[in-house]
């Protein structure tokens, strides 16, 4: 019984898993708003997923040039031995003897060094070294030293604009990683509400194409009643049934593109499973875009204020400007100023010759300059020259930007008045030929029309329902295309994103 009641456990365990594993990954919620598509994009779309590690990277670079300035402890422990040929003649012979002279020397270092924000590098600490050997019959020597040594160019890197180059690069790195990012989340979140739309506008299709369909057939259907009775030729009854079966193909296309915007709409929501015979998305339908107030002068200033692209082409002139700084900062010479001051200590036991230091028996400093000039400045004038170049080049390339922008808030603010007009026009043209259509078919009843004449009119009246209800879509696109194109789809939806 015991072993029963085990086996029965296990296996409800087992197909508990395989129901699971049967899952898909990601389930839509049912039924799927827009909100609920752009939350579920926010949270699960790869591509915002992948970005969003490059805000990671970058400010893990700006904190490594920051951490440049960060001191650091330093101990130095070393030993070295050196045999050198003397020759001397102590028995005063004629012929000199050669012996060897060994020195043996211990150093001892320990700092604390770092470099200071207008280019100065320090080291504080203290040093000693046992110097012994053959001269001195191996009896320790310790000389001793504490206190700071420094190290300031007075050219070429001098300041706080050589200095802190990388850091201001790293800083201009982060802020175009995060405005890259908040670009990759905008054009996620307008492709959502243009696949959403999709969706809709791909349904509406398919079920015009099956009314389309019905009133063939319904046209058949009356033909062939009235053929029995004499009332119609076989020719009305032949073009009835042929457009139907033409019908028939439209609803075959209409269905595959629904299919096909609903498995882009997954996968923006970041699902991972598009079986083609899956159940549909239960989706919440758009009203009509509410009434939309376009001011071209005031919006292209928004513009430049908050798209990511614009702003991120602003800090990349910043990174070119701070690199022709550089480049010309290095084709000065080298001129570094040396120095050191503290105290010294000298003793045959090593605690004799620290206290010398501490008690700052023995003062003791160096002061020097170091001068390095290259013979052509050949790389130097290169790298000056590139880089000069490189910002001449991302001047322009701003400028081309800013052009473009112009154009592009240009166009889609037309695109907004366009697709109203077309709404309020699509809108006229389906009653119309819905009024016309009806009015035909009292006159094929009556024997005074035409079964060609009333299939006719029956394809205008689907061609302006199919094209009022796609310029119902594309108004709410370009809604949301305009949005993007200012840079202010985030605060439209009030999306704020997160810091990393």
């Amino acid at each position: 019984m015991i072993f029963r009641l085990r086996l029965f456990f296990f296996f409800a365990i087992g197909v508990a898993v395989a129901l699971r594993a049967a899952e898909p990954a990601v389930s839509l919620s049912n039924p799927l708003t827009l909100d609920d598509a752009v939350r579920l994009a926010l949270e699960r779309n790869q591509r915002i997923k992948v970005s969003a590690f490059s805000r990671g990277i970058s400010r893990a670079n700006l904190l490594a040039e920051y951490g440049h300035f960060e001191p650091s402890l330093t101990f130095q422990r070393n030993y070295s031995e050196d045999r050198t040929p003397v020759s001397s003649n102590p028995l005063g012979n004629a012929t000199p003897v050669n012996i060897n002279q060994l020195t043996q020397v211990d150093n001892y270092r320990a700092s604390l060094d770092g470099v200071m924000p207008w280019g100065l590098s320090y080291s504080l600490g203290a040093s000693a070294q046992n110097q012994r050997g053959t001269f001195n019959s191996f009896s320790n020597q310790f000389v001793t030293f504490g206190g700071l040594s420094v190290t300031q160019p007075l050219l070429r890197g001098f300041g706080f604009g050589p200095t802190l180059a990388n850091l201001r690069i790293a800083k201009a790195n982060r802020g175009i990683s995060d405005w890259d990012h908040r670009q990759t989340v905008i054009d996620t979140v307008t492709n959502v509400i243009f696949a959403y739309n999709n969706v809709l506008q791909a349904r509406e299709n398919v079920r015009i194409a099956r009314l389309s369909r019905d009133l063939a057939m319904q046209l058949l259907d009356q033909n062939e009643k009235r053929f029995k009775v004499g009332f119609s030729a076989d020719a009305d009854v032949t073009q009835a049934r042929a457009r139907a079966a033409t019908r028939e193909e439209s609803i075959l296309f209409a269905e595959r593109g629904e299919q096909n915007a609903e498995n882009q709409l997954r996968q923006l929501t970041g699902e991972t499973v598009f079986s083609a015979a899956g159940p549909a998305l239960d989706l919440t339908p758009l009203p009509p875009a509410a009434p939309f107030a376009v001011e071209p002068a005031a919006d292209l200033k928004k513009a430049y204020e908050l798209r990511p692209d614009f702003q991120a082409a602003r800090l990349g002139l910043v990174i070119h400007r701070t690199t022709e700084m550089l480049a010309h900062n290095s084709l000065l010479p080298r001129v570094d100023f040396v120095g050191s001051y503290g105290y010294a200590g000298l003793d045959r036991d090593f605690a004799a010759s620290r206290r010398q230091v501490s008690a700052e028996d023995n003062r003791s400093y160096t002061a020097g300059v170091v001068v390095n000039v290259p013979l052509g400045f050949t790389e130097g004038r290169a790298r000056a020259r590139a880089a000069r170049l490189s910002l001449r080049q991302s001047e322009a390339d701003l400028a081309r930007l800013e052009q473009d922008i112009a154009v592009s808030v240009a166009r889609a603010a037309g695109q907004i008045e366009t697709t109203r007009r077309r709404v309020a026009a699509n809108r006229a043209a389906y009653d119309l030929a819905k009024q016309a259509l009806d009015a035909e078919l009292k006159k094929l009843r009556a024997g005074t029309s035409s079964t060609f004449v009333v299939l006719n009119l029956q394809g205008e009246l689907i061609g302006a329902e199919i094209s009022f209800y796609n310029s119902l879509a594309d108004q709410r696109r370009a809604h949301a295309a305009y949005d993007r194109e200012l840079g202010r789809t985030l605060a439209v939806r009030h999306i704020t994103l997160d810091k990393p």
